[in-house]
């Protein structure tokens, strides 16, 4: 397993991470149990906002969905970064941590009118319009309530991104965005300069996520400059703002080779200066939404080995106390991980086994083939990188309570988010009175 941000080796052989002995963390807190490099998360925050550094009006905005809690919403403010939200509830999380309203995005394909007034009530920066129902239903709003919100138009530049098509999202056939191509995006451009409600800042994209190909990026950004361009020329319309959306894709094993986020954010750049140069475009606020590559490599799930099944000739199964409701990745897109027993993390792998879930599930496998010392029942296992899209994507399938998230730094561990029981299973449930 490659060692991510303040991961290492101790003497007693065991896996480190912010200080902190992973059997210790397991000890002290339980398993499964999500672990976050501190030091690592604002790294990669300081990493994306120096490498935007040239451009003294670009902004970073932190992709909620990939991982929000009140603690994360603290240090993403604190490292200068705005926050990307997609629900009422993110919203919530983040107005809880203190988050300044005015440095967040709504966005989503279908909010609802509660949603839309929240928003509105405290004041979020910008909202992202995905739909004509959403703008219609977001003049509405405004109109009614007699205030003049900033948005930017959610596009579908019409590019593959070349990632799993679950999360593949720029394409002409996607649930997102105004198609640029049939003419649905200069029509909602036009609507929203005619709308005395509304003020339209820009455009904004996400073509998808976990993508490696820096050519997928730059063809967006082209896309997207020349709109521009197009929506200048047939309404006299000059936009202030270019939101590119997120989709830097991550190492997860050694097949993945992304590009670094210097490399990343120079694509973009590049582009954008092109094109404001061929069309003699003032230079619009460059946005970007990174998510996965902010938080994803500073996660790793400790796990607590259980029961195996070995096949003679076809492969020895190991089981894990947590599984597809902490980590459903590799049962919905056949995510890939690396692993190490974390007590034993210095010893020689004698052998190799697929671990598996322990839900009710054939398809609840986190690692098909991990080669790993002997191992036994109570030793640990670390999975990596599990940030992003693991625990904002967990379930109660078989009721399991979801797992504790602790922060780790400089030796020290703290809970941010507390581990549910099986009390809490059954917390919001009610009998009706006639079965009483």
């Amino acid at each position: 397993m490659k060692l991510h941000g303040t991961m290492q080796i101790n003497d007693r052989g065991h896996l480190e991470i912010g200080g902190c002995d992973a059997v210790d963390l397991v000890a002290d807190f339980g398993s499964p149990l999500i672990v976050i490099d501190e030091a690592l998360l604002r790294e990669n925050c300081r990493r994306y906002r120096n490498a935007f550094a040239n451009d003294n009006t670009a902004a970073v905005f932190y992709a909620s969905k990939a991982l929000l809690t009140t603690a994360v919403a603290r240090i993403i403010d604190e490292e200068g970064l705005g926050l990307d939200v997609v629900s009422g509830g993110e919203l919530t999380i983040a107005l809880a941590a203190g988050f300044p309203p005015e440095k967040i995005m709504l966005h989503g394909n279908n909010k609802s009118p509660a949603e839309i007034k929240f928003a509105l009530n405290c004041g979020v920066g910008r909202i992202v319009v995905d739909n004509p129902y959403e703008l219609a239903l977001l003049e509405e709003i405004s109109a009614m309530k007699g205030c003049r919100p900033s948005v930017l138009l959610r596009l579908a530049p019409g590019v593959d991104a070349h990632s799993h098509s679950y999360i593949t999202t720029g394409k002409n056939d996607s649930k997102f965005g105004f198609n640029i191509a049939g003419g649905d995006a200069l029509k909602a451009v036009k609507s929203v300069l005619n709308s005395p409600h509304l003020e339209l800042k820009g455009i904004h994209c996400h073509i998808g996520s976990q993508i490696h190909e820096l050519d997928a990026f730059r063809c967006a950004a082209q896309v997207m400059m020349d709109f521009l361009q197009e929506a200048r020329k047939d309404t006299g319309w000059t936009a202030e703002e270019l939101d590119m959306g997120g989709g830097l894709g991550v190492y997860y094993t050694a097949v993945d080779t992304p590009p670094t986020i210097e490399e990343y954010a120079r694509a973009l750049q590049e582009v954008v200066d092109q094109k404001c140069q061929e069309h003699s475009f003032p230079r619009p606020r460059v946005f970007v939404e990174p998510g996965r590559s902010i938080i994803s490599p500073a996660g790793t799930t400790l796990y607590t080995l259980g029961s195996s099944k070995e096949i003679p000739g076809i492969r020895k199964y190991v089981a894990v106390d947590g599984g597809m409701v902490d980590n459903l990745r590799p049962a919905l897109y056949q995510a890939e991980y690396e692993g190490m027993v974390a007590n034993k993390a210095g010893e020689q792998a004698v052998e190799k086994v697929a671990v598996t879930g322990r839900c009710c599930e054939s398809g609840d496998m986190l690692i098909w083939d991990l080669a790993v010392p002997h191992i036994e029942p109570g030793d640990l296992l670390a999975v990596s990188c599990t940030g992003a899209y693991t625990y904002s994507m967990s379930s109660n399938y078989n009721a399991l309570p979801r797992p504790a998230i602790v922060l780790a730094a400089d030796g020290r561990a703290e809970v941010i988010v507390e581990r549910e029981n099986w009390g809490d299973l059954v917390r919001l449930h009610r009998i009706p009175d006639h079965l009483l």
